[in-house]
């Protein structure tokens, strides 16, 4: 279990990032940089309540993850609870993190996500009966808020006196989902209002980008969100500035057995499908390759997974 107080400063987090932070992913950036925190991809409270065997699925757990934050999203309080208490039971994740960061429609419509942001007195209720519910810590993934910046300043707090253990705040509102850029000012500003841990979240995509977000916002530590896809040397690379080393390139052939590695597991995890479902990853792996995009058309096309295997060796 996570004692956010004292885990390693600075915190090091793979950000969840839904349909992509799954066991395989998961694992490969656990073979990198062990001290990673890893946050899974969201998960319906309501589907796993109703015990849907997907999102079940979803929350299985390689011992190689640990330790691991399982994040939950809803918007009825005693319903996020029931899944938090059924998850932490059945899985033993090292904490929960209750989702009020997303700003997808399909998320938000229903009022969960960052519309919570727009509802601080049901997302109190939320943390108060998700803490209750489960022994590990809870922390929330937030943004800066949902039409202004500084919403946050606001919102924060409460998060705090309800119990949340630790928040993350993507530098973004939800009106900008992922447009313009991060400012972590803001997240600076939030810091300040709180005494729990705060982990800074956005735009955050290399060593450089970790260095200065926590110069910038003096928080406990920094996620990696798209960043990290395809490149999971990332938090290798960020640790070692950490340390004022200098990080060496990645080899032809570290890139090209950790694509292998990953998909394997990924077809130890998803079966025959794998060699569709992988294709998300592999699209990620060969951005700015030399010839990527002969090297997708090639490879996207092909139905086979053994065959799959059989090119990527001989790249």
């Amino acid at each position: 279990m996570l004692d956010w107080k004292i885990t390693s400063r600075p915190i090091v987090a793979l950000s969840p990032m839904a349909d992509m932070t799954d066991a395989p992913f998961c694992r490969i950036v656990k073979s990198k940089a062990p001290q990673t925190i890893i946050y899974r991809e969201m998960v319906s409270a309501e589907a796993i309540v109703r015990d849907n065997p997907k999102t079940w699925n979803m929350t299985t757990i390689h011992p190689d993850e640990r330790p691991i934050v399982q994040q939950i999203f809803g918007t009825d309080p005693d319903v996020m609870a029931k899944a938090a208490e059924k998850i932490y039971e059945i899985m033993r994740p090292d904490a929960i993190d209750i989702n009020m960061g997303c700003p997808m429609p399909k998320i938000t419509k229903p009022g969960a996500g960052s519309a919570l942001m727009k509802n601080p007195d049901r997302a109190q209720a939320i943390v108060r009966s998700v803490k209750d519910a489960v022994p590990c810590p809870v922390s929330v993934k937030m943004r800066l808020g949902w039409k202004q910046k500084t919403e946050c300043l606001d919102f924060a707090p409460k998060m705090e006196e309800a119990g949340a253990d630790l928040l993350m705040i993507h530098g973004r509102t939800r009106d900008q989902a992922y447009t313009g850029s991060a400012d972590w000012n803001v997240i600076a500003q939030a810091k300040t209002k709180v005494t729990i841990p705060v982990i800074a979240n956005g735009d955050i995509t290399n060593a450089p980008s970790a260095l200065k977000a926590l110069e910038v916002t003096k928080a406990d530590g920094i996620a990696v969100a798209r960043g990290a896809l395809g490149n999971p040397w990332v938090f290798t690379q960020i640790f070692t500035a950490f340390k004022k080393e200098t990080s060496t390139d990645i080899s032809l052939e570290e890139w090209k057995q950790t694509m292998l590695q990953h998909l394997l597991w990924h077809q130890e995890r998803y079966g025959d499908p794998a060699v569709f479902t992988f294709r998300k990853h592999l699209s990620c792996y060969l951005k700015g390759f030399s010839g990527a995009k002969n090297l997708r058309q090639r490879f996207l096309s092909i139905t086979d997974i053994s065959l799959l295997q059989t090119e990527l060796t001989h790249l």
